[in-house]
């Protein structure tokens, strides 16, 4: 079902190849005279505006009681298409560790497995409050990353360490839900 909380989801979607664009293509804004700052702002003001999609998407479906399938599928694809093409466009740019990128990606991978298995199972794994921490601080990770910022590199080895870290705890809660359900 194609409600308002999913249809912002998809725009997290249609704005995640346009950051990755932006990133990777500064020469669009100083061939044509303007600052490579320029290119900094946009690709911030996408970002910006494609994370608040991912507050509002889930706030909403909760308020107006429209949670569906649908957005329980592509909201988690959203938000890893969103991070993927900052993280994966700063690294390519030079502005990211690919260690770190590289730890990211394996993790979400890993994870995203685990909830395909968890959902054929039947077992329900909600995120974390750490996935949500994670979340966040991957967020302010490659907004300070996009513009520049002093202490990027160090928030993005923290969102790193989160990403981690929730990783084992979203595992441990499967692990926990799978006992139970055997019980």
């Amino acid at each position: 079902m194609l409600n308002f909380p999913n249809t912002l989801a998809f725009s997290r979607i249609l704005l995640a190849p346009l950051l990755f664009w932006v990133i990777l293509n500064p020469d669009v804004f100083t061939e044509n005279g303007y600052h490579i700052t320029w290119n900094y702002y946009v690709g911030a003001l996408i970002f910006v505006i494609a994370s608040v999609t991912d507050f509002f998407d889930g706030f909403i479906a909760r308020q107006w009681n429209q949670i569906t399938l649908l957005g329980g599928i592509i909201d988690p694809l959203a938000d890893k298409m969103l991070t993927l093409a900052g993280f994966l466009g700063l690294m390519m740019v030079g502005e990211a560790s690919a260690w770190a990128i590289y730890i990211i990606v394996v993790r979400e991978l890993f994870i995203t497995g685990v909830r395909t298995v968890a959902v054929s199972k039947g077992v329900d794994v909600k995120a974390s409050m750490a996935g949500k921490i994670k979340t966040v601080a991957q967020m302010f990770a490659i907004g300070f990353l996009i513009m520049r910022w002093d202490y990027g590199t160090e928030l993005l080895w923290f969102a790193t360490f989160l990403t981690v870290y929730s990783g084992l705890e979203y595992l441990w809660g499967f692990r926990k839900a799978l006992l139970k359900d055997k019980n």
